[in-house]
Protein backbone atom coordinates (compact mmCIF):
# COMPACT_ATOMS: atom_id res chain seq x y z
CA UNK A 1 0.00 0.00 0.00
CA UNK A 2 1.20 3.50 -0.83
CA UNK A 3 0.60 5.95 2.05
CA UNK A 4 -1.20 9.22 1.27
CA UNK A 5 -1.01 12.35 3.43
CA UNK A 6 -3.46 15.22 2.96
CA UNK A 7 -1.94 18.63 3.69
CA UNK A 8 -4.52 21.31 4.45
CA UNK A 9 -4.56 24.71 6.12
CA UNK A 10 -6.20 28.09 5.71
CA UNK A 11 -4.94 30.88 3.47
CA UNK A 12 -1.72 32.37 4.84
CA UNK A 13 -1.16 29.59 7.37
CA UNK A 14 2.25 28.72 5.94
CA UNK A 15 1.18 25.59 4.06
CA UNK A 16 2.87 26.64 0.81
CA UNK A 17 6.10 27.56 2.61
CA UNK A 18 6.06 24.22 4.39
CA UNK A 19 5.52 22.34 1.13
CA UNK A 20 8.38 24.25 -0.49
CA UNK A 21 10.72 23.11 2.29
CA UNK A 22 9.51 19.53 1.96
CA UNK A 23 10.17 19.45 -1.78
CA UNK A 24 13.80 20.29 -1.08
CA UNK A 25 14.27 17.76 1.72
CA UNK A 26 16.19 14.59 0.77
CA UNK A 27 13.92 12.46 2.98
CA UNK A 28 10.94 13.59 0.90
CA UNK A 29 12.39 11.97 -2.25
CA UNK A 30 10.23 9.49 -4.15
CA UNK A 31 7.10 11.39 -3.16
CA UNK A 32 4.34 12.29 -5.59
CA UNK A 33 2.93 15.70 -4.66
CA UNK A 34 -0.49 16.68 -6.00
CA UNK A 35 -1.10 20.43 -5.77
CA UNK A 36 -3.79 22.76 -6.98
CA UNK A 37 -1.61 25.08 -9.04
CA UNK A 38 2.13 24.98 -9.59
CA UNK A 39 2.22 28.76 -9.29
CA UNK A 40 1.30 28.54 -5.61
CA UNK A 41 4.47 26.61 -4.82
CA UNK A 42 7.83 28.09 -5.72
CA UNK A 43 9.65 25.49 -7.80
CA UNK A 44 13.17 26.77 -8.40
CA UNK A 45 14.52 26.17 -11.90
CA UNK A 46 17.44 24.17 -10.55
CA UNK A 47 15.01 21.71 -8.96
CA UNK A 48 13.31 20.84 -12.24
CA UNK A 49 14.68 17.83 -14.09
CA UNK A 50 12.02 17.17 -16.70
CA UNK A 51 8.52 18.28 -17.56
CA UNK A 52 5.74 16.30 -19.19
CA UNK A 53 2.33 17.88 -19.44
CA UNK A 54 1.25 18.62 -15.87
CA UNK A 55 3.94 16.35 -14.38
CA UNK A 56 7.17 17.91 -13.15
CA UNK A 57 9.99 15.66 -11.97
CA UNK A 58 12.42 17.23 -9.52
CA UNK A 59 16.09 16.48 -9.08
CA UNK A 60 15.34 15.65 -5.45
CA UNK A 61 13.30 12.66 -6.60
CA UNK A 62 9.86 14.20 -6.05
CA UNK A 63 7.16 14.12 -8.69
CA UNK A 64 4.74 17.07 -8.77
CA UNK A 65 1.49 17.24 -10.65
CA UNK A 66 -1.53 19.52 -10.69
CA UNK A 67 -5.10 18.42 -10.15
CA UNK A 68 -6.79 18.60 -13.52
CA UNK A 69 -10.46 17.89 -13.01
CA UNK A 70 -11.29 14.91 -10.83
CA UNK A 71 -8.84 13.89 -8.09
CA UNK A 72 -9.57 10.20 -8.57
CA UNK A 73 -8.61 10.44 -12.26
CA UNK A 74 -5.39 12.26 -11.33
CA UNK A 75 -4.48 9.52 -8.84
CA UNK A 76 -5.36 6.76 -11.30
CA UNK A 77 -3.18 8.41 -13.93
CA UNK A 78 -0.30 8.68 -11.46
CA UNK A 79 -0.56 5.00 -10.54
CA UNK A 80 -0.81 3.96 -14.18
CA UNK A 81 2.33 5.91 -15.07
CA UNK A 82 4.13 4.47 -12.05
CA UNK A 83 3.24 0.92 -13.14
CA UNK A 84 4.39 1.66 -16.69
CA UNK A 85 7.69 3.08 -15.47
CA UNK A 86 7.19 6.44 -17.16
CA UNK A 87 7.42 8.45 -13.91
CA UNK A 88 9.50 8.24 -10.77
CA UNK A 89 8.55 5.10 -8.80
CA UNK A 90 7.16 7.15 -5.92
CA UNK A 91 6.73 5.52 -2.52
CA UNK A 92 4.25 7.98 -0.99
CA UNK A 93 1.75 10.65 -2.04
CA UNK A 94 1.06 14.09 -0.55
CA UNK A 95 -2.08 15.98 -1.57
CA UNK A 96 -2.09 19.72 -0.91
CA UNK A 97 -5.50 21.40 -0.75
CA UNK A 98 -6.24 25.03 -1.43
CA UNK A 99 -6.52 27.35 1.56
CA UNK A 100 -10.31 27.60 1.31
CA UNK A 101 -10.94 23.94 0.57
CA UNK A 102 -12.84 21.45 2.69
CA UNK A 103 -10.56 18.38 2.99
CA UNK A 104 -13.50 16.00 3.49
CA UNK A 105 -14.17 15.30 -0.24
CA UNK A 106 -10.53 14.25 -0.66
CA UNK A 107 -10.88 11.82 2.22
CA UNK A 108 -14.13 10.52 0.72
CA UNK A 109 -12.33 9.80 -2.56
CA UNK A 110 -9.55 7.87 -0.83
CA UNK A 111 -11.98 5.91 1.35
CA UNK A 112 -14.78 5.11 -1.08
CA UNK A 113 -13.06 4.50 -4.44
CA UNK A 114 -12.50 0.73 -4.46
CA UNK A 115 -9.78 0.84 -7.10
CA UNK A 116 -7.76 3.46 -5.25
CA UNK A 117 -8.33 1.80 -1.86
CA UNK A 118 -6.52 -1.30 -3.12
CA UNK A 119 -3.38 0.73 -3.79
CA UNK A 120 -3.51 3.78 -1.52
CA UNK A 121 -3.87 4.07 2.28
CA UNK A 122 -4.65 7.34 4.01
CA UNK A 123 -1.67 8.09 6.25
CA UNK A 124 -3.42 11.05 7.86
CA UNK A 125 -4.54 14.64 7.59
CA UNK A 126 -2.04 17.38 8.45
CA UNK A 127 -3.26 20.96 8.94
CA UNK A 128 -1.07 24.04 9.22
CA UNK A 129 -2.16 26.74 11.68
CA UNK A 130 -0.77 30.26 11.75
CA UNK A 131 0.33 30.96 15.35
CA UNK A 132 -0.07 34.73 14.86
CA UNK A 133 -3.44 34.90 13.11
CA UNK A 134 -4.86 31.46 13.90
CA UNK A 135 -7.28 32.57 16.61
CA UNK A 136 -8.83 35.30 14.47
CA UNK A 137 -9.04 32.94 11.51
CA UNK A 138 -10.87 30.30 13.53
CA UNK A 139 -13.35 32.93 14.71
CA UNK A 140 -14.11 34.28 11.25
CA UNK A 141 -13.87 31.34 8.85
CA UNK A 142 -15.77 28.06 9.32
CA UNK A 143 -13.50 26.40 6.74
CA UNK A 144 -10.52 26.75 9.05
CA UNK A 145 -12.47 25.19 11.92
CA UNK A 146 -13.26 22.14 9.84
CA UNK A 147 -9.67 21.83 8.63
CA UNK A 148 -8.50 21.73 12.25
CA UNK A 149 -11.28 19.36 13.37
CA UNK A 150 -10.47 16.80 10.67
CA UNK A 151 -6.71 16.79 11.25
CA UNK A 152 -4.63 14.01 12.74
CA UNK A 153 -1.72 16.42 13.21
CA UNK A 154 -1.61 20.19 13.59
CA UNK A 155 1.56 22.01 12.54
CA UNK A 156 1.89 25.42 14.16
CA UNK A 157 3.70 27.84 11.87
CA UNK A 158 5.29 31.28 12.36
CA UNK A 159 5.98 30.53 16.00
CA UNK A 160 9.28 32.37 15.72
CA UNK A 161 7.26 35.56 15.07
CA UNK A 162 4.43 35.03 17.55
CA UNK A 163 6.22 36.36 20.66
CA UNK A 164 4.20 34.45 23.24
CA UNK A 165 0.84 34.59 21.46
CA UNK A 166 0.42 30.83 21.26
CA UNK A 167 -1.16 29.95 24.63
CA UNK A 168 -4.74 30.96 23.74
CA UNK A 169 -4.46 29.35 20.33
CA UNK A 170 -3.21 26.10 21.86
CA UNK A 171 -6.23 26.04 24.17
CA UNK A 172 -8.60 26.66 21.27
CA UNK A 173 -7.03 23.90 19.18
CA UNK A 174 -7.26 21.50 22.11
CA UNK A 175 -10.96 22.33 22.44
CA UNK A 176 -11.59 21.78 18.74
CA UNK A 177 -9.54 18.61 18.35
CA UNK A 178 -7.96 17.18 21.51
CA UNK A 179 -6.87 13.98 19.72
CA UNK A 180 -4.67 15.70 17.12
CA UNK A 181 -0.95 15.83 17.83
CA UNK A 182 0.54 19.31 17.66
CA UNK A 183 3.97 20.12 16.26
CA UNK A 184 5.84 23.42 15.94
CA UNK A 185 7.41 24.12 12.55
CA UNK A 186 10.88 25.63 12.78
CA UNK A 187 11.09 28.65 10.44
CA UNK A 188 8.62 27.00 8.07
CA UNK A 189 10.34 23.61 8.06
CA UNK A 190 9.31 20.28 9.56
CA UNK A 191 10.58 16.72 9.37
CA UNK A 192 8.82 15.05 6.38
CA UNK A 193 8.27 11.92 8.46
CA UNK A 194 5.73 13.84 10.54
CA UNK A 195 3.35 13.94 7.58
CA UNK A 196 3.16 10.18 7.35
CA UNK A 197 3.42 8.89 10.92
CA UNK A 198 -0.07 9.57 12.22
CA UNK A 199 -1.48 6.22 11.11
CA UNK A 200 -4.68 4.88 9.56
CA UNK A 201 -6.67 1.65 9.93
CA UNK A 202 -5.53 0.29 6.56
CA UNK A 203 -1.91 0.17 7.69
CA UNK A 204 -2.02 0.36 11.49
CA UNK A 205 0.06 -1.84 13.71
CA UNK A 206 -1.46 -2.64 17.07
CA UNK A 207 0.95 -0.44 19.02
CA UNK A 208 0.06 2.59 16.87
CA UNK A 209 -3.60 2.56 17.87
CA UNK A 210 -3.48 4.54 21.13
CA UNK A 211 -1.74 7.46 19.40
CA UNK A 212 -4.11 7.35 16.42
CA UNK A 213 -7.13 7.39 18.70
CA UNK A 214 -5.59 10.12 20.84
CA UNK A 215 -5.47 7.91 23.92
CA UNK A 216 -1.69 7.75 24.49
CA UNK A 217 -1.98 5.60 27.58
CA UNK A 218 -5.23 7.16 28.83
CA UNK A 219 -8.73 5.72 28.79
CA UNK A 220 -10.06 8.58 26.70
CA UNK A 221 -8.91 11.90 25.28
CA UNK A 222 -9.78 14.97 27.25
CA UNK A 223 -13.16 16.14 26.00
CA UNK A 224 -12.97 19.22 23.83
CA UNK A 225 -15.78 21.73 23.49
CA UNK A 226 -16.14 24.61 21.08
CA UNK A 227 -19.23 26.64 20.15
CA UNK A 228 -19.38 24.74 16.85
CA UNK A 229 -17.51 21.50 17.47
CA UNK A 230 -17.51 18.84 20.18
CA UNK A 231 -15.10 15.95 20.70
CA UNK A 232 -15.75 13.05 23.05
CA UNK A 233 -14.98 9.37 23.58
CA UNK A 234 -17.31 6.47 24.34
CA UNK A 235 -15.99 3.40 26.17
CA UNK A 236 -17.94 0.13 26.35
CA UNK A 237 -17.17 -2.99 28.34
CA UNK A 238 -19.54 -5.38 26.58
CA UNK A 239 -18.69 -6.71 23.08
CA UNK A 240 -20.76 -5.37 20.18
CA UNK A 241 -22.65 -7.61 17.77
CA UNK A 242 -21.50 -7.21 14.16
CA UNK A 243 -25.01 -6.47 12.93
CA UNK A 244 -25.43 -3.81 15.65
CA UNK A 245 -22.25 -2.10 14.48
CA UNK A 246 -23.49 -2.10 10.88
CA UNK A 247 -26.86 -0.60 11.86
CA UNK A 248 -25.14 1.98 14.09
CA UNK A 249 -22.87 3.22 11.29
CA UNK A 250 -25.79 3.32 8.84
CA UNK A 251 -27.83 5.38 11.30
CA UNK A 252 -24.97 7.83 11.81
CA UNK A 253 -24.49 8.26 8.08
CA UNK A 254 -28.20 8.86 7.55
CA UNK A 255 -28.98 11.15 10.48
CA UNK A 256 -25.71 13.01 11.10
CA UNK A 257 -24.28 13.39 7.60
CA UNK A 258 -22.01 16.42 7.30
CA UNK A 259 -22.19 17.09 11.06
CA UNK A 260 -20.21 13.95 11.86
CA UNK A 261 -16.80 15.33 11.01
CA UNK A 262 -14.87 12.28 12.09
CA UNK A 263 -15.43 8.99 13.89
CA UNK A 264 -12.70 6.50 14.69
CA UNK A 265 -12.43 3.65 17.09
CA UNK A 266 -11.42 0.13 18.05
CA UNK A 267 -14.25 -2.31 18.76
CA UNK A 268 -14.64 -5.67 20.43
CA UNK A 269 -16.94 -7.58 18.09
CA UNK A 270 -18.81 -10.40 19.80
CA UNK A 271 -18.41 -12.82 16.89
CA UNK A 272 -14.62 -12.35 16.75
CA UNK A 273 -13.42 -11.23 20.20
CA UNK A 274 -9.73 -12.01 19.67
CA UNK A 275 -9.35 -9.67 16.68
CA UNK A 276 -10.44 -6.07 17.24
CA UNK A 277 -12.09 -4.11 14.43
CA UNK A 278 -10.81 -0.62 13.68
CA UNK A 279 -13.31 1.79 12.12
CA UNK A 280 -12.84 5.18 10.54
CA UNK A 281 -15.46 7.53 9.12
CA UNK A 282 -15.59 11.05 7.74
CA UNK A 283 -19.10 12.51 7.59
CA UNK A 284 -21.29 9.96 5.78
CA UNK A 285 -18.44 7.86 4.38
CA UNK A 286 -16.95 4.98 6.36
CA UNK A 287 -13.86 2.99 5.51
CA UNK A 288 -14.45 -0.79 5.62
CA UNK A 289 -13.50 -2.08 9.10
CA UNK A 290 -9.92 -3.27 9.42
CA UNK A 291 -9.35 -6.40 11.50
CA UNK A 292 -6.17 -6.43 13.55
CA UNK A 293 -4.37 -9.66 14.35
CA UNK A 294 -4.38 -8.90 18.07
CA UNK A 295 -5.38 -6.35 20.68
CA UNK A 296 -2.84 -3.61 21.37
CA UNK A 297 -3.08 -4.25 25.13
CA UNK A 298 -4.95 -6.34 27.69
CA UNK A 299 -7.73 -3.77 27.62
CA UNK A 300 -10.44 -5.16 25.35
CA UNK A 301 -13.02 -2.44 25.81
CA UNK A 302 -14.51 -0.83 22.73
CA UNK A 303 -13.48 2.81 22.28
CA UNK A 304 -15.06 5.32 19.92
CA UNK A 305 -13.77 8.86 19.40
CA UNK A 306 -16.21 11.29 17.79
CA UNK A 307 -15.62 14.80 16.49
CA UNK A 308 -18.85 16.41 15.38
CA UNK A 309 -20.95 19.52 15.05
CA UNK A 310 -23.94 19.68 17.42
CA UNK A 311 -23.68 15.95 18.19
CA UNK A 312 -24.20 15.12 21.86
CA UNK A 313 -22.44 12.24 23.59
CA UNK A 314 -25.62 11.23 25.43
CA UNK A 315 -27.50 10.96 22.12
CA UNK A 316 -24.81 8.78 20.57
CA UNK A 317 -24.74 6.46 23.58
CA UNK A 318 -28.53 6.22 23.55
CA UNK A 319 -28.43 5.31 19.85
CA UNK A 320 -26.00 2.47 20.51
CA UNK A 321 -28.14 1.14 23.38
CA UNK A 322 -31.33 1.30 21.30
CA UNK A 323 -29.79 -0.56 18.37
CA UNK A 324 -28.28 -3.23 20.61
CA UNK A 325 -31.63 -3.72 22.37
CA UNK A 326 -33.39 -4.11 19.02
CA UNK A 327 -30.81 -6.64 17.79
CA UNK A 328 -31.15 -8.64 21.02
CA UNK A 329 -34.94 -8.62 20.76
CA UNK A 330 -34.88 -9.87 17.17
CA UNK A 331 -32.40 -12.59 18.12
CA UNK A 332 -34.61 -13.69 21.02
CA UNK A 333 -37.69 -13.90 18.78
CA UNK A 334 -35.72 -15.88 16.20
CA UNK A 335 -34.56 -18.33 18.82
Amino acid sequence: MIPVAVLTGFLGSGKTTLLGHLLRHPDFARTAVIINEFGEVGLDHDLVEASEESFIELQTGCLCCAVRGDLALTLEDLLRRRDAGTVTPFERVAIETSGLADPAPILHTLMSDAGLARRLALAGVVATVDTINGLATLERYPQSVKQVALADRLILTKGDLAQGQGADLTARLAALNPTAKRLQASFGAVDPAHLFDVGHPASLRAHDLPAWLGLDGHDAPAAGHHPQISCFAILRDAPVKAVALTLFLEALAEHCGADLLRLKGILNIAENPDRPAVIHGVQHVFHPPVWLDRWPSRDRRSRLVCIGRDIQQVWLEALIHAIEAEVAEVAAVGA
